[in-house]
């Protein structure tokens, strides 16, 4: 279990005995100032173990905590990720190549976007891909799946400002094309997304928390003439 202190710059990490208790803890710091916002974890460096990503709102980069056999984290890098104030962060495999990824939306007023950070297996990222949600959108969450059936994970965004959920296709190679928008209705303000298959058609769906209204959105996604293939759009 993972505890972020906002306030003081840390991160607590809690071991589990499998006895209902979780004792024994570790610290470690994410620098002064950093306002920690955000954690994903993954399997970075490719041997098998726990790695803790972690996003420094106010710092503008990404540390990542590498874990050790014992199950410790003390040896960590950083990467910025320059003035785009990241307040969200997924760890996942965006090019099916069984490398972890990184995934973050980017809240900062001249940098409304999504980023990619691709993995290289070994403990080291490309440099941010950023990607524009439109202006005034100040994305709050950001989840991957493959909503077209090409075996290659696609972006869903909550945008909270301008009402709507975001979809982004993988084109190849990582790279993603223009955001298409799905409306979540006026003045919801968007700030949660999910996907799953609802109606149990092998379809991924989208389901989207909107703050303001206090509703839920459900966008089923369509089939193709293939069972096993979305299109890529959605019906509300």
């Amino acid at each position: 279990m993972f505890a972020l202190g906002y306030a003081a710059d840390n991160i607590a990490v809690y071991y589990g005995y499998g006895t209902n208790s979780s004792t024994h803890s570790l610290t470690y710091s994410t620098g002064s100032g950093s306002e920690s916002c955000m954690i994903a974890v993954g399997h970075f460096d490719n041997d098998n173990r726990p790695d803790i990503a972690v996003v420094n709102f106010d710092a503008n980069n990404i540390i990542v905590l590498f874990g050790y056999e014992n199950g410790s984290s003390a040896n960590q890098t950083a990467f910025s990720t320059e003035s785009s104030r990241v307040v969200w962060i997924q760890a996942t495999d965006l090019k099916n190549d069984s490398i972890t990824d990184l995934v973050t939306a980017n809240y900062a007023t001249r940098s409304v976007s999504v980023s990619v950070i691709l993995g290289y297996g070994n403990g080291t990222f490309s440099n941010p891909s950023t990607y524009s949600t439109r202006f005034d959108s100040f994305p709050f969450m950001v989840v991957s799946g493959d909503f077209n059936g090409d075996k290659r994970m696609d972006l869903a965004i909550a945008n909270f400002g301008t009402n709507n959920a975001g979809i982004m296709f993988e084109n190849g190679k990582g790279i993603f094309g223009t955001q298409k928008q799905l409306s979540t209705g006026s003045n919801s303000y968007s700030y949660s997304i999910a996907l799953s298959d609802l109606n149990n058609d092998f379809i991924l769906d989208l389901v989207v928390a909107n703050y303001e209204n206090k509703s839920i959105g459900v966008f089923l996604g369509e089939r193709q003439r293939n069972i096993y293939k979305s299109n890529g759009l959605f019906t509300q």
